[in-house]
């Protein structure tokens, strides 16, 4: 009989290509990526200056999101010249490359990790990897999400696949009954506050 697996380890074995050493180290198939005009740019010109296309535009999604203006009227001018290079350079690059972006005057444009599952391109067993350290947010969605550097940025749109090490799991038993008002984002604010910021840190956490 097979050991029981968490829902991490479950994930993690259905996107796996092949096992690279005997400490955890994986090629991993990544479903999905959200990019922004922030941590995208180098990432762009690495795939141009070695001549390679990204391997499917369609499992990618671009969204402005970092260096617009938060006035409550939206124009397609940034509020500053570094931004207005970046989002350009954005644009570009959705445009060369083939991938669908939502722009500043885009009626779908927001904080692209909200954006993503209002889109329905988030689904509970996806991998999703991004140059944002709030990809992890998709595991209240049953999706395995984190943040990724611009190099792997690159990695990801020329082979939709990443090196990854597998961490361990930390499973926190929740006992009792919530008190009328207490909502399942207080109960994980309790856990925090008892075993700190950097209590899972390097862990995947899985509440029961």
């Amino acid at each position: 009989m097979n050991a029981p697996r968490t829902l991490y380890d479950k994930i993690v074995d259905a996107h796996t290509v092949r096992v690279l050493d005997d400490n955890g180290l994986v090629l991993l198939y990544v479903d999905r990526t959200i990019l922004n005009e922030y941590t995208s740019p180098q990432a762009f010109s690495g795939l141009r200056e070695a001549g390679r296309k990204v391997w499917n535009p369609a499992a990618a999604l671009m969204v402005v999101d970092h260096v617009n203006s938060t006035a409550p009227v939206r124009t397609a001018a940034m509020p500053d010249r570094g931004g207005q290079q970046q989002v350009d350079y954005f644009g570009r690059n959705a445009a060369d490359f083939g991938i669908e972006l939502f722009d500043i005057l885009d009626p779908r444009q927001g904080i692209e990790h909200v954006v993503a599952p209002e889109q329905g391109m988030v689904m509970p067993g996806m991998v999703i990897a991004a140059g944002d350290s709030h990809t992890t947010a998709y595991g209240a969605l049953g999706a395995l999400g984190f943040g990724i550097g611009t190099s792997d940025i690159e990695h990801y749109l020329a082979t939709q696949t990443l090196v990854y090490r597998r961490m361990k799991t930390l499973c926190v038993n929740l006992i009792g009954t919530l008190g009328l008002g207490i909502t399942g984002k207080d109960a994980v604010m309790e856990v925090i506050r008892r075993r700190g910021a950097g209590g899972a840190n390097g862990h995947p956490v899985e509440l029961a």
